[in-house]
């Protein structure tokens, strides 16, 4: 677990240990992810969601009154003016400030698991009773999730792990005290997350996930690292506020 660009400095690089040659650079508005190999991945993003091939995911920072119709086109021309490619890339918002950043990842004989987690509360509600809502919100993501897998994983694999990353942040939130804005009660969430997995789909890894439940070897260390990085994040957040 690290706090990479916790210095404050506006660039900076972080190189994985578990998944050689994986990079997570930081740029004065955004973070960009870049595996060695193209993903498989599955994604929730405001720019370039759904199940699609990933060369890049980049998490922007946005201020927290930002409102915009039209995000995927304000995503669009951030991306050509910082010269990144606009296909096969899936961009995220974020009003969390990306010193704030965290990372947690880990290596094992069948798989490498990294994942980065920006986390704020400011927004944060409990799914499953009634609240406000609305029909269409655009505003930035307050807790997305970047994950990526050196493995082999099928679509429903994918699935099952943001539903693992979701139950894993829901916990982190809940073991931190962190209540529904709104009607103070336990939060799951907050009401613009965000998540991103792909995987490397890579021959040298021999066994294929089928599943990646909490039952599961992969379900359980993507479990672990997404909990540890939405904590920190979290309390590094709630930190400097004090």
């Amino acid at each position: 677990m690290t706090l990479p660009f916790i210095d404050g400095a506006e660039q900076g690089l972080y190189e994985s240990k578990a998944w050689p040659g994986l990079k997570l650079l930081r740029k004065e508005r955004h973070l960009l992810l870049t595996p060695p190999t193209s993903l498989h991945g599955v994604s929730s993003a405001v720019y370039g969601g759904g199940m699609r091939k990933l060369r890049q995911v980049v998490n922007i920072y946005v201020d927290k009154h930002y409102r915009c119709d039209e995000p995927e086109n304000d995503i669009r021309q951030l991306l050509q003016e910082w010269d990144i490619p606009e296909q096969e890339t899936a961009g995220l918002l974020t009003a969390v400030r990306l010193r704030y950043a965290a990372v947690a990842e880990e290596r094992t004989n069948d798989y490498a698991v990294f994942c980065c987690a920006t986390a704020g509360a400011s927004n944060s509600a409990r799914a499953g009773v009634q609240r406000t809502t609305f029909p269409a919100l655009w505003t930035p993501g307050t807790i997305n999730i970047l994950l990526a897998v050196d493995g082999r994983m099928t679509d429903a694999a994918l699935v099952n792990a943001v539903i693992t990353a979701t139950e894993a942040k829901t916990a982190a939130l809940q073991d931190l005290g962190v209540l529904d804005a709104e009607n103070g009660l336990a939060a799951t969430g907050t009401t613009t997350d965000a998540v991103v997995i792909g995987a490397s789909q890579r021959a040298v890894w021999p066994l294929q996930h089928a599943y990646a439940g909490t039952a599961t070897d992969l379900g359980g260390t993507v479990s672990r690292l997404v909990y540890a990085a939405v904590s920190e994040s979290l309390r590094a957040a709630a930190g400097e506020r004090r």
